[in-house]
């Protein structure tokens, strides 16, 4: 039995570049990123966002906080993004229900999803605290989108211009860490 003739990857279903991700929150009309460093995104997102001067950025000392700065900006016309880790979310939860959910407010938030196994859904990690995000998120009624390579990165803007349309929150949910581009 031969082998078949080798298959060029596809460079959209396998990478995921920063320099995409931050282009498409730009055209979705972001202003502010609020963050936490976070590991996933650090080197790919968050250093290319924070040397990018048509961005503001606000580094917080803890995620919640990043809850009451959006809804002060949203109130303000402007349009923030959070960026911030799973376990910050999850840190977050209170805020999130008290702040988003109850108030209705358009909280967009990039969460990386530390040490996700990229063979598997977020729902069948192997790590608890990734397996439980999408539920959680599905049990609170924000909507949530994976954004693991280049093709995902096409739900953020709509994304983020519903949630200022709606005023609900949403997440796009990073599932693994982009490369700076």
């Amino acid at each position: 039995m031969g082998s078949g003739p080798a298959v060029a990857s596809d460079d959209a279903t396998t990478s995921l570049h920063g320099g995409r991700i931050i282009a498409a929150i730009k055209e979705a009309g972001i202003d502010y990123v609020l963050s936490v460093p976070d590991i996933t995104t650090a080197g790919g997102l968050l250093k290319p966002i924070s040397e990018d001067n048509s961005l503001r950025l606000i580094r917080v000392c803890k995620e919640d906080e990043c809850l009451g700065i959006a809804m002060g900006l949203a109130m303000s016309d402007k349009r923030a993004l959070i960026l911030i880790q799973h376990t910050g979310l999850l840190d977050s939860l209170n805020a999130l229900g008290g702040v988003a959910v109850e108030f209705r407010q358009p909280i967009c938030f990039m969460v990386g999803l530390l040490e996700r196994e990229v063979d598997r859904p977020p729902r069948q990690s192997g790590r608890f605290r990734i397996r439980i995000v999408e539920p959680i998120l599905d049990v609170m009624g924000i909507p949530h989108h994976l954004v693991e390579n280049d093709k995902d990165i096409d739900v953020i803007r709509p994304g983020i211009e519903a949630a200022y349309r709606d005023n609900w929150p949403v997440a796009f949910l990073i599932g693994r860490p982009p490369v700076a581009s």
